[in-house]
């Protein structure tokens, strides 16, 4: 991902998560306790319990036994003159810390002579970081966070953020002053690839709700949210040469739930909201099977020419697009075209799964030249594993979920993203008492979705051919955003931790032990979380 954004970084980050407004009071009771509870920490004195809960696990963390950083109304923020990549940053720091207009630190230009300094900076020339890594040093005498790229340093205010008590993620007026224990993190991500796909389709979850989870993923240093817009039950963007996608194919949604879409300035503004938290929004449009909502709009991309009924059901398999009629192509390519047009990264996802009613040297055929046509709009096609066995160039990305072969598109130069759906769907129950969800890949506890090594998942996938890890929440069962979150927490966590921590900084114990510690931060964001046994 690129070090710089040209997107404006929006300056409050709570209008994404909000804390209900039912709550304010207690919040602020909760907030007085937090606070408490974080009192000074002297020399010699244990660091509080939530200093090294960082999720995911930094490389290298150390926590002497110092007198912490004191956050009060002389803070300031420096970044140095004309980085306008780290004031956005600084700017989205100085907002989080903040809950009144006394309490925002000021963003100043400049070397941090004050005390009581948050100095921000971006050191690309930094061999020990990358693009993506971090340095970060909290003494009582100051903070210093730097990237070796915007998004480094993103990342590097995201632990410290961690650092600091979850009174800080309260919009309500809070005590101060808060403290940040004192700490030297070096740090770097494991994995290319850290990302979530969110279904769409088959419940329609509006903007508001999508930054709410750009800000989750955002917190847990994740940088690809996958978004898939269109299914048998319903078509969620808006793609102008072919309105009646939305106006009739957009109407509905599993079980009878409203349905809804995207205009493409709804899905600028979400692209943009994404890329000033250094993550990239990848679009799917799923072909040429899960296409019903598509078939019922456009007579025309039907063999028969004859439209199906709108479709509320969660049966797959059932619907695909004409692949033996030209005008099927043209529509693709109109879709992708003005798809394309809205999305700065280079990912663009075609689905390709479980597909039944088309001849499988067809379907290969479709893959290659659906392919063929995501490339002339400028982008990388990504497709589930059934894609594996078309004639791809190794530019082609295989999203690994079932027993597949991967290992065909791995040995032509491809590379792989793991979503393995017996370990990361997070659309699975965690146990049989959940009340919503499916088991057909089996339960899967917090545990289950942590304890598993990516570079060892796949015999004949070596690590350099894995691009990451990604966890998909599928919406059968799913009809509010706090449904998302209920089935999303506390798992996305532990696949944050996969996707970022080298294997020797992750143990079961030690995660939830610090997994424990971030209860009160999702209380403070307005979170759903699941309580799990495994863990609290």
């Amino acid at each position: 991902m690129s070090s710089s954004t040209d997107f404006p970084m929006h300056t409050n980050q709570h209008d994404a998560m909000p804390c209900r407004a039912a709550r304010r009071a207690a919040c602020l009771l909760v907030t007085t306790a937090l606070a408490a509870a974080c009192g000074p920490l002297r020399p010699g004195a244990p660091a509080p319990r939530h200093a090294a809960a960082i999720i995911p696990a930094p490389l290298s963390i150390a926590l002497p036994r110092e007198a912490p950083f004191v956050l009060d109304s002389l803070t300031v923020i420096t970044v140095e003159p004309g980085d306008s990549t780290a004031r956005r940053i600084g700017e989205w720091l100085a907002d989080l810390i903040g809950s009144t207009r006394e309490s925002t630190p000021r963003v100043l230009e400049g070397p941090a002579v004050a005390a009581r300094a948050i100095a921000l900076r971006i050191r690309p020339d930094d061999p020990r970081l990358g693009p993506e890594g971090y340095e970060l040093t909290v003494a009582a005498s100051g903070v210093s966070v730097t990237g070796g790229g915007g998004a480094g340093l993103f990342y590097g205010v995201q632990a410290l953020r961690q650092l600091m008590p979850p009174a800080v993620e309260f919009t309500a007026r809070r005590p101060a002053p808060l403290e940040i224990p004192a700490a030297h993190i070096v740090d770097r991500p494991r994995f290319e690839w850290r990302g979530m796909m969110l279904d769409v389709a088959r419940h329609f979850l509006p903007p508001r709700d999508v930054k709410r989870f750009i800000d989750l993923l955002a917190l847990y240093r994740m940088n690809r949210l996958h978004l898939h817009l269109s299914d048998d039950q319903g078509w969620r963007i808006e793609i102008r040469s072919w309105p009646n996608l939305t106006a009739y194919g957009g109407s509905t949604a599993v079980g009878g739930h409203p349905g809804g879409f995207y205009t493409q300035e709804e899905f600028a503004d979400l692209v943009a909201y994404a890329h000033a938290r250094f993550i990239t929004i990848v679009p799917e449009i799923d072909m040429p099977g899960h296409t019903n909502a598509a078939l019922a709009s456009y007579p025309e991309l039907n063999c028969d020419g004859v439209a199906p009924p709108l479709y509320e059901g969660i049966r797959v398999g059932f619907s695909a697009l004409c692949v033996d009629n030209e005008v099927t192509y043209q529509f693709i390519d109109d879709v992708v075209r003005e798809i394309s047009a809205l999305i700065p990264g280079e990912y663009f996802h075609i689905g390709g799964d479980e597909v039944e009613r088309i001849p499988h040297e067809r379907y290969l055929e479709f893959i290659e030249r659906a392919e063929r046509i995501v490339v002339s709009h400028g982008k990388r096609m990504i497709g589930w594993g059934e894609v594996a066995p078309a004639n791809l160039p190794p530019s082609a990305i295989v999203q690994h979920w079932r027993p597949d072969s991967v290992q065909l598109a791995v040995a032509r130069g491809s590379r792989v993203i793991l979503s393995p759906s017996s370990r990361v769907y997070l659309d699975m129950k965690y146990d049989a008492s959940t009340p919503i969800g499916l088991s057909w890949a089996g339960l899967i506890d917090v545990r289950h979705a942590y304890d598993w090594e990516p570079a060892a998942w796949l015999e004949g996938v070596p690590e350099r051919a894995i691009l990451g890890v990604e966890a998909p929440l599928w919406a059968e069962t799913l009809g509010t955003v706090h449904d998302f979150e209920y089935m999303a927490l506390p798992r996305l966590a532990a696949v944050a931790e996969l996707g970022w921590s080298a294997p020797e900084r992750r143990s079961w114990g030690d995660f939830r032990r610090r997994l424990r510690e971030h209860w009160p931060r999702w209380q403070a964001l307005g979170l759903n979380a699941y309580r799990s046994p495994d863990v609290w």
